[in-house]
């Protein structure tokens, strides 16, 4: 579909945009304007001189209607902030569809497909009439699964009743986050953070509690700086290892530390986020919260199929924890979405049994993740006024541009802040990446890197262009 074809439709969770062509089609169609919507770009720039816009998207009111009518939103839904994450990862594909050629590195997703065992275990499902309401727990047989993997592979014993299947992992964080904290309870979270623990603390009438981690650190948590943090509202500290967005391990000596502090407040959990436990580069190792001296009890962890199965469409994650905080999620599950698709649970099952941290089908998307890293780490290195932390796990780099903010993009303007060098990149490079401030960290960028590395190649070559007419107007 070329860029003068019938415009085309995006949609975030909280609202919608539209993008059309410029009327003059001499104007460059990679060029973008991006006008302020409601709860969902906001963040974009409103200096930008463009070549196209994107505009609300809205139905026409009936007056008569809406005078009588009340369809306002709840305080709570109001005040929740759309994840910038999907919004630009919408707003690339659909300017692709346009026929805008982005290089598309936001999207948190792998590039492989499903390995092909496991998909066709999900088909026979089918073929088999698996198709129906399955426990809403979890099957056992799944859940049994999980229990051998957490015991072999983490050195933690669960019994099913302790193991609760979901929509996702990100359907059982917010569950656990639900069951356990109360109004004014505070979360602690550190930053950079991913996208939706603070909105998820904020559905519990909780209060994220947020704290800054250094590049110079390579993005960890300071004990002592927790420590002073902690008050007697403190109920749950989330970690996520290795991190999205910032592919930081925590190393079991750092993890044994902050589980003393953690032992020294009665009412503190750990909600410990280790989806992305297989993705990780040696000689960096995996340790799971939970495993750690007196922590077993205090401690809900949470894990998933999506990252290092490549099986983000088929939504299967699971919580496991105490029995009885289990039972109150599967409670509050059992009134949301009930149990997750039976099709994808049998998926599941066939990818636990691939052997140890996914066999050697995971191990070989691993080493091309690691190759994809090291031109990475090496090409920005050698970029001027760019800071980088080498990530030991995940799928990501999260980048220092700060050096750059200040600085005049002639036809674009101001570039201030992470949102607007991000529109600056895509607006006029076509690269599509997630500004840091998204992760609590307004000095960086995201990248994924879960794509092949020639369009890795590309992407590059496109932000070393994009920052070299930024050089001659700042200090770098």
């Amino acid at each position: 579909m070329s860029t003068h074809a019938s415009a085309a439709v995006i949609s975030s969770s909280v609202a919608a945009a539209r993008v059309e062509p410029y009327p003059d089609s001499k104007k460059p169609i990679g060029s973008i304007r991006f006008q302020p919507l409601p709860l969902s770009l906001s963040y974009c720039s409103k200096s930008v001189k463009v070549s196209s816009r994107i505009c609300a998207v809205s139905k026409p009111n009936d007056a008569e209607t809406l005078s009588s009518v009340d369809t306002s939103l709840s305080p709570r839904v109001k005040s929740l902030k759309p994840s910038k994450t999907m919004v630009i990862t919408d707003l690339a594909a659909t300017l692709v569809q346009s026929g805008v050629p982005v290089v598309r590195l936001a999207a948190g997703e792998p590039d492989f497909d499903t390995p092909k065992i496991v998909a066709e275990a999900g088909v026979n499902a089918i073929r088999d009439g698996f198709t129906r309401y399955s426990l809403n727990a979890g099957i056992t047989e799944l859940r049994e699964a999980i229990c051998r993997k957490l015991k072999e592979e983490n050195g933690l014993s669960y019994a099913p009743d302790q193991i609760l299947v979901s929509n996702g992992a990100k359907q059982s964080i917010l569950q656990a986050v639900l069951a356990v904290c109360s109004p004014g309870d505070e979360v602690i979270i550190p930053a950079p953070y991913w996208v939706s623990y603070t909105e998820q603390a904020r559905l519990a009438d909780a209060t994220p509690v947020i704290i800054p981690t250094k590049i110079s650190d390579n993005f960890l948590l300071d004990p002592k700086v927790l420590e002073s943090k902690l008050t007697e509202k403190s109920r749950l500290l989330i970690l996520c290892s290795p991190s999205n967005p910032t592919g930081s391990v925590y190393p079991k000596s750092l993890l044994e530390e902050i589980a003393r502090i953690i032992a020294k407040h009665p009412r503190l959990m750990v909600l410990s986020d280790e989806i992305y436990e297989h993705i990780i580069y040696a000689p960096a190792t995996h340790t799971s919260f939970a495993s750690l001296p007196n922590m077993y009890e205090r401690t809900l962890t949470v894990n998933g199929f999506s990252k290092a199965f490549a099986m983000t469409g088929w939504r299967l994650g699971y919580l496991a924890g105490p029995k009885h905080i289990v039972a109150a999620c599967s409670k509050l599950q059992g009134q949301v979405s009930s149990g997750a698709s039976s099709i994808s649970q049998k998926a599941g099952v066939a990818a636990l049994g691939l052997g140890k941290a996914g066999g050697e089908i995971v191990a070989e998307m691993v080493k091309a993740y690691r190759e994809r890293r090291d031109f990475l780490v090496k090409s920005f290195r050698e970029m001027e006024g760019v800071k980088i932390s080498e990530p030991q796990g995940a799928f990501y780099l999260f980048i220092d541009f700060s050096a750059y903010y200040g600085s005049q993009a002639e036809g674009f303007g101001l570039i201030s802040d992470s949102s607007s060098l991000a529109l600056y990149f895509l607006d006029k490079f076509q690269v599509a990446m997630v500004p840091g401030d998204a992760f609590g960290d307004d000095s960086c960028i995201r990248i994924s890197y879960a794509t092949s590395l020639d369009v890795l190649r590309v992407a590059v070559d496109k932000i070393r262009k994009a920052l070299e007419p930024l050089r001659a107007t700042v200090s770098v």
